[in-house]
């Protein structure tokens, strides 16, 4: 598609996106802030609970029981894949699945044939990561290209994100791929994600970052005078006295290895186990975040309205939507 045409097609269509794997709304609230009509298609009823909780356009399905053109009038394609096979934390079975889904990822571009369902209920949770490339194909093939794609998933699906990258350049789009820090965009959290971001009009990037990046013993007015300081989890959770959180889990297995930071400091990655974080009050008390709490960790509002069960998992699942808003802002050039 040529410029000119891709510049028409920008300004004829509204704004309308669909979001694979959509969660809790991370990257829907900060889309609907821009005015953006987002559809979120998500497995887990108790995330659905929770975005129509919070008023989000949701339907309630495994991603390969819908098909691209369910979904004709969508310029904008949002996407976070299952991270379970692929994080550090999982068993390792993405990971060391990552060349075969790169193989994979090149036959859909020759338009041979990918099975979206296997007889192995693991290796159909990785094949997961595949479905926003078939999707941004098969909006390709019926003219009405998705106008930029946004995904993101933790760094070891980087490789796959490349991959994608020089599938999509070969169809006409600018790309842009890397490693972006949460806590470089507001976000009051060490969290790490692999990023793609395709547009059809104009140059791809990475956003900016707008915040310092965190390193251990460096105080927050360190570094770059142009950017802000990094967020510290007093900052989100200013309700609290002075504390120490120390880590769910431990290094090799070692619980005396136990990260710890204080609230000067940002969180660490949020995860699923968020529940069983120690926060111990420098009057020697100890207790948990409350759900409130541990989602502003992930920059959501202090009012989400967080619903049905598992809401620790709910929220360590998440895309942060400070994060979300500074992808979307970069896709859109906003």
């Amino acid at each position: 598609m040529d410029a000119p045409l891709r510049t028409a097609v920008e300004s004829a269509r509204p704004r309308q996106a669909v979001d694979l794997f959509a969660g809790v709304g991370g990257l829907d609230l900060p889309a609907r802030t821009l005015g953006i009509h987002v559809t979120g298609i998500e497995k887990s009823p108790d995330a659905c609970a929770t975005r129509r909780a919070a008023g989000l356009d949701t339907i309630e399905a495994d991603v390969r029981d819908h098909d691209p053109a369910d979904f004709p009038d969508a310029n904008l394609l949002l996407g976070g894949p299952p991270c379970q096979p692929f994080s550090a934390a999982g068993n390792g079975a993405g990971r060391r699945a990552l060349s075969d889904i790169v193989t994979l990822a090149h036959r859909l571009s020759e338009r041979r044939p990918v099975s979206r369902h296997t007889h192995n209920p693991r290796t159909d949770l990785i094949r997961l990561v595949l479905e926003p490339l078939r999707w941004a194909l098969a909006h390709l093939d019926t003219g009405r290209p998705f106008e930029a794609i946004v995904l993101e998933q933790v760094p070891a699906v980087l490789p796959v994100w490349q991959a994608y990258a020089e599938i999509l350049r070969a169809e006409g789009y600018s790309t842009a791929t890397g490693t972006v820090k949460a806590e470089q965009y507001g976000v009051p959290q060490t969290r790490r994600r692999a990023v793609l971001i395709a547009r059809l009009a104009g140059p791809a990037a990475l956003p900016a970052p707008t915040h310092r990046p965190y390193s251990k013993g460096m105080p927050r007015t360190a570094g770059d005078p142009g950017l802000l300081p990094w967020v510290a989890m007093a900052d989100a959770v200013p309700g609290r006295a002075p504390f120490t959180v120390v880590s769910n889990y431990g290094t090799g297995g070692d619980p005396k290895a136990r990260g710890r930071r204080s609230s000067a400091e940002p969180s660490a990655t949020v995860t699923g186990k968020v529940s069983r974080v120690r926060v111990l009050a420098d009057d020697g008390t100890e207790d948990r975040f409350t759900w409130a709490e541990a989602g502003a960790l992930q920059s959501f509002p202090a009012d989400h309205p967080w619903s049905g069960r598992d809401i620790g998992q709910q929220i360590g699942n998440a895309v942060p939507p400070r994060l979300g808003a500074a992808l979307l802002a970069a896709a859109l050039d906003t």
